[in-house]
This record gives C-alpha cells, sequence and structure tokens, in this order.
C-alpha cells in the first residue's frame, strides 16, 4: 500500500491533468447548467442551532479526494502506517482517518484555519471533510495513520460489548465545532502515550504480519484503542471546565453519541426502535433529547446527514442520482428526490448541473491558454 502522501501527489496529478483536457473541450452549455436563480435556490441555508456536524469541505470542487479503495482492501476496509509527514496540501478522503503525532511539530489545515500540532496529539478526521499538513524546512513531524471505514465497527459488537456510552472520542468529540475539536484537541504525555502509541505499534505489526485471524485481532484493538482514547478524553473534559449538572450532561452526551452515530451509519437501515435499544433509551426518551439539542427530531436530523452526505457525492462522482439516493440510505428515488429539493431548494440534478458549470469556470481561471 502507498503512503497516503503519495496517493494525494497521483490524485491531484490526475485530477489536474482531467481538468486542463476537460477546459479546452468542454463548454458552460455541456454542463446541464441550471439558471441562476435555481443556482442561487441551491445555497446551503443557515441554521439557527449549533451544528455539530461535519464540515462539508469539498463544496468548491476543487479539492482532492482520496478513495479508500486506492489504501484498504474492500474484504477488510482498514489499513496503518508510519510515517514522517511532510507537505500536503489540502484533501478529502471517503474513511476515518485516526492521526497520532509521535513526534516534532508542524500546522494541521483545518476549515480555513490552522492549529499547531505536536507528540501526543490525537485527532480524528472523518469521511468528507478537508485538511492539509505543514512542516518547516528543517522540521520533521512523525505520525501514525490509522485508516478505515465506519462499518469496521458493526452494532453487533456495540450492543455486545455494551460500549455505546464509552466511545465518545469516535462518535461525540469528531462533530463538535472545528475550533473545539482542534484548539481542545487531545494530547497524551506520560503513561497514556505509552500506552497509546504501544498499541498502535502492536497494530502496526499485526497489520504487517496478516497471520491467522488478524483481521478480528485488528478490529479489536481498533475498538480498545477507542475506548482508550475515550477514557482520556472524558478526564480531560472533566477537568477542562465546570460540568453542568448530571442530569443535563447525561442528556447532551446521550444526543451527541446518538447524532455522532448517524453520522458514521448514515447509509444503513436506521429505525427509532433500534436507536433506542442500542442506547438503552425509549423512542419518547431518544426523541426527547434529540430535540432538546438539535431542535429538531431523530428522522430530521437523520434526513439532514443523508442529504449532506449526496450533495458531496453529486459533485465529487459520476454516479447515477439513483444510485445516490441508494448509497445515502434511501430506496424510494422519487422520495429523495422530494425530500433533496425540500433541503436544497432544487433537485438533485440540478444540483449537480450547478456545480458542474461553477468548477468548469473555476478550471477556465486556473489554467490558461497555452501558446
Amino acid at each position: 500500500m502507498l503512503p497516503i502522501a503519495a496517493v494525494w501527489l497521483r490524485t491531484a496529478r490526475r485530477e489536474q491533468s482531467a481538468m486542463r483536457t476537460g477546459s479546452a473541450t468542454r463548454s458552460p452549455g455541456d454542463t446541464r447548467g441550471a439558471s441562476a436563480g435555481s443556482k442561487a435556490s441551491c445555497r446551503r441555508k443557515e441554521h439557527t442551532k449549533p451544528q455539530i456536524g461535519f464540515q462539508c469541505g469539498w463544496g468548491s470542487g476543487m479539492h482532492n479526494v482520496i478513495s479508500s479503495s486506492s489504501l484498504m482492501k474492500e474484504e477488510f476496509s482498514f489499513n496503518i502506517m508510519r510515517q514522517i509527514q511532510g507537505e500536503i496540501h489540502e484533501h478529502g478522503h471517503d474513511f476515518v482517518e485516526l492521526v497520532y503525532v509521535v513526534r516534532g511539530n508542524g500546522m494541521h489545515g483545518f476549515g480555513g484555519s490552522h492549529y499547531e500540532i505536536q507528540a501526543g496529539d490525537v485527532f480524528i478526521i472523518n469521511p468528507g471533510e478537508v485538511h492539509s499538513y505543514h512542516v518547516e524546512n528543517g522540521e520533521e513531524m512523525e505520525i501514525i495513520n490509522c485508516l478505515f471505514m465506519p462499518s469496521l465497527i458493526p452494532d453487533t459488537l456495540l450492543r455486545e460489548l455494551e460500549i455505546t456510552d464509552s466511545m465518545d472520542f469516535f462518535y461525540v468529540h469528531p462533530f463538535l465545532k472545528s475550533e473545539v475539536r482542534f484548539n481542545h484537541r487531545l494530547n497524551l504525555h506520560g503513561q497514556d502515550a505509552f500506552i497509546v502509541s504501544s498499541l498502535l505499534d502492536n497494530m502496526l505489526r499485526e497489520f504487517g504480519s496478516r497471520g491467522p485471524g488478524y483481521t478480528t485481532i485488528l478490529r479489536m484493538q481498533l475498538i480498545e484503542l477507542l475506548l482508550l482514547l475515550s477514557r482520556y478524553y472524558t478526564l480531560v473534559q472533566k477537568q477542562r471546565s465546570t460540568m453542568p449538572s448530571p442530569r443535563q450532561l447525561e442528556r447532551e452526551m446521550t444526543a451527541r453519541r446518538v447524532y455522532g452515530y448517524l453520522e458514521r451509519n448514515f447509509d444503513k437501515k436506521i429505525t427509532l426502535q433500534s436507536l433506542a435499544e442500542l442506547y438503552n433509551i425509549s423512542i419518547r426518551q431518544l426523541n426527547r433529547v434529540i430535540q432538546l439539542e438539535y431542535g429538531k427530531s431523530v428522522i430530521d436530523v437523520l434526513h439532514e446527514i443523508r442529504i449532506n452526505r449526496a450533495k458531496l457525492l453529486l459533485m465529487e462522482s459520476d454516479e447515477k442520482v439513483i444510485t445516490i439516493a441508494t448509497m445515502v440510505g434511501y430506496e424510494d428515488p422519487s422520495f429523495f428526490n422530494r425530500l433533496f429539493h425540500r433541503h436544497a431548494g432544487c433537485s438533485p440534478r440540478k444540483y449537480r448541473s450547478g456545480f458542474e458549470e461553477h468548477r468548469w469556470k473555476e478550471g477556465k481561471e486556473d489554467f490558461p491558454k497555452e501558446g
């Protein structure tokens, strides 16, 4: 498997070449362009409630997207690597990336801001988010990248191990606002850093040797890693600020855990009954905690997450609308079309054509004619 930086470079060159070719052969009329009115209606709506969801970083369409197929096998969607991290420009990917800084320091770009990172820092980048790295000349930063698809941790394991309320570093922290996530990121030192780095080293060895049963061992080691990080994260949160009342805290954390679960599993068939059972609360209480935290029902939150994912797929893939509907969890294309129009103000096809015309114009500006 290639290091992630090498895959990024290969993807960047391929997309740059495609953009040059496209700008020479296509015109705005080839994109099934939407009218100015329909494009304006497709602008994302502002929400009055604070959003804990992912950053829709692929919106400009000019970022490189790394596919899981280039870094992991379909039958076991996991990869782990230790590498010297150099300069890497903005990119996105369709998998979860857990980063542990082994030594050195650098800058991490995310959401239009840059954050200094150093040895002991741990953070997660979600699918669909865009980020970058910068390391000064003469400096060196070593990291361990743990890459996996959310489906690697199935519901059956969450239920059997009874850990739905013990995975906050995976289901809660990655969906906080970016300034909270990276200004208050988890930094390990002393015994905590030793335990986590030792576990990551064991995972690297297991992944490299690929002995009998290695996929099961790695899956359990990943869960152990996320449980440990969640434990450290909870302890740090208690030390940083005055905690709300136990009842309020329980309500907020339940809502955020459910939200994180929906973000990780939006493509699955999810029912209120299955969610309530997973978090050991009644359906009524489930809807109540979500309503109090996000100002909308569980189903509305799920629809919002799915439609945001559909927007990304419309912008960054050539899949048919009917296929995208299935990919984000909708079996009825007509229902998906109506729902998309309600959220975006236009149909999926108009949303895509408006974006394609915008990208064509940007590409024409970026790549002037030769000669």
